[in-house]
Formats: structure tokens, sequence, C-alpha cells
């Protein structure tokens, strides 16, 4: 990725935080994420280079050696090896993030870059896992309530299929084993998905319960029957007793959301919601009186 400013990619300063990176990544990642440009290959493009970025610029270490180094942070510890054993070496860093040698001394320099370091240098570095790299991933309640499956587009253009478990919240991280960054001489790091969850047009969620509204026709609320209750796995029926009071809650012991990683669930929590009648006709209207009659100051 010669000449190319990871910052700039990221948008963000050099004095930038760890956080504010992590922020910057997110937001660009889901938007040039090639799952959202089908067919664009400017934005895989981009895709690619932003991961490549944040790679870096996450990495502590990383960091400080590509603002060392610029373009060449990937050599830094060869250098500084190198320059150890040959003080006449000169490292100097220019504008742009990119390190300069005297003339005389380049060709040696990448000679045993090329080389591996494997003489005068010590000899070849010990193997290092590669590191673990975040992606965030955003669910369906439906899926996080059954559980799902994903086509990833990584950074390298290849796809990757990955299950993501019944019971993910906000903040869940999914572990993908092997699917991380590259190792120095030693295996790939890990992939964890970090999920968050859409907000839903009929369910809140808290922790693994569910809460739900459900209507209730004035008269069942009335007299009791039964009324039909949406869940996540479909429609069931919900006995109203009579005489039951607007905002009266219902506990359904095991019909919420999983737990991640075991068999137990929540409870779906049923708040009732009397529904009065409109439209009435003259003989309803007179009934209504009829009953206010009866039932003077009673409600």
């Amino acid at each position: 990725m010669a000449g190319k400013n990871y910052y700039n990619i990221l948008g963000v300063n050099r004095s930038a935080t760890e956080r504010e990176i992590k922020q910057a990544y997110r937001k660009l990642a889901r938007q040039h994420h090639p799952d959202v440009n089908p067919g664009d290959k400017s934005a895989e493009e981009k895709f690619k280079r932003i991961n490549e970025a944040y790679e870096v610029l996450s990495d502590e270490k990383k960091r400080r050696k590509y603002d060392k180094y610029g373009d060449q942070w990937q050599h830094a510890d060869q250098f500084e090896q190198q320059a150890r054993q040959q003080p006449g070496w000169n490292f100097q860093r220019g504008s742009g993030g990119r390190v300069y040698f005297r003339e005389e001394e380049a060709g040696s320099i990448f000679d045993d870059l090329l080389r591996g370091f494997g003489g005068r240098a010590g000899g070849r570095p010990q193997p290092r896992k590669g590191r673990d790299l975040e992606f965030p991933l955003e669910v369906t309640l439906e899926e996080a309530y059954s559980g799902t499956t994903r086509t990833l587009s990584m950074a390298d253009g290849k796809r990757l299929e990955v299950r993501i478990p019944p019971g993910v919240k906000d903040g869940s991280r999914v572990r993908i084993s092997g699917k991380g960054a590259e190792g120095y001489g030693g295996v790939k790091g890990d992939l964890y998905l970090v999920t968050s969850v859409k907000p839903h047009r009929l369910f809140h969620r808290h922790g693994d319960d569910l809460y739900v509204d459900v209507s209730v026709p004035l008269v069942v609320a009335m007299l009791g029957g039964e009324v039909k209750l949406t869940t996540p796995k479909g429609k069931l029926s919900l006995k109203i007793p009579p005489e039951t009071q607007n905002g009266r809650t219902f506990r359904l012991a095991g019909q919420g959301m999983p737990h991640l990683g075991d068999s137990s669930r929540g409870d779906l929590l049923a708040q009732v919601k009397v529904v009065l009648p409109t439209k009435l006709t003259d003989e309803e209207k007179e009934l209504f009186r009829k009953l206010g009659r009866l039932r003077p100051g009673k409600g």
C-alpha cells in the first residue's frame, strides 16, 4: 500500500484516539461494504484499503512503527536491528511518512531485507500470531431469536459464510477462528463479529425478555375471552380473564429470547391495551347509557 496515508483513508487526524479510529472505521466499513454495494469494484477496493488502514492504526505497536517509518513500517524491526549492527546506516523519515536512506546504503539494506536478514542481522524473527480483527454486523430481532447464516466479503476479496447463533444482542462478539490478520510466520488471528440488533416495530427487548402490546376489545376485557398474541415464533392464543384492566401485563414463561450459549430462554411480557369501540350505532350508545345508569359513579 505504498504511498497511501492510512490516516487520510480513515479520515482522522494523526493525533486521533483509539476510540476515534474505531468509530471512523466502523462508519466507513458499513458505508463501503461490498454487501451494501454489490458489483461496485471501487467500493470493494475502498473497503480493502479501509481494513488495511484500520489493521495498522488500531494496533499500538504497528501504529508507532507506521508513524516513524511510514510506507516501510513493516520492516521497522529489521531496519532498527541493522542500524544497531551497522551504525553507519542513516534512517530518516521525510514528508508523507516515507523512510529515506543514503543512496549508497539503500541497495545493501533491501538486499538484506529480501534475504530475510538471515546472516548479519541475527537470523529469522520468531513466528507471531496475527492480530484479532473486529467487524460490525447488524441483525434483525428474528435473526437474533432463531440464529442465522451470513456471507461476508473479506478484505482479500474472498467470501466467508458464518453462523450467527441464537441469542446475540447488542455488543455480542461471535468468534470466527483463524479469519483475522495474517501472522508474522505464525497462524492468523481471529475475527470477531460485533453484533447490533435492529429495533423492532412490535417487540422491545430487555436482556432476554421481550415486551409486546396486545390489543384487547372492550367486550373481551369486560367479559373475558381469548385474543391472538404475536410472538417471534408466530401467533398463539392468550386467555383474558373477565374484568381485565387496561395496562395489565401477562408473563409467558420461556417465550422470550434464547440465552446466548445455552438452552434457557427469557419470558414474553404482554401488556393489555384495551381497544374502545368506535362508530357506535344508536342501539349501542343506548346500551352504554343503560350501563351508566346501572353503575352510577362506578365507571
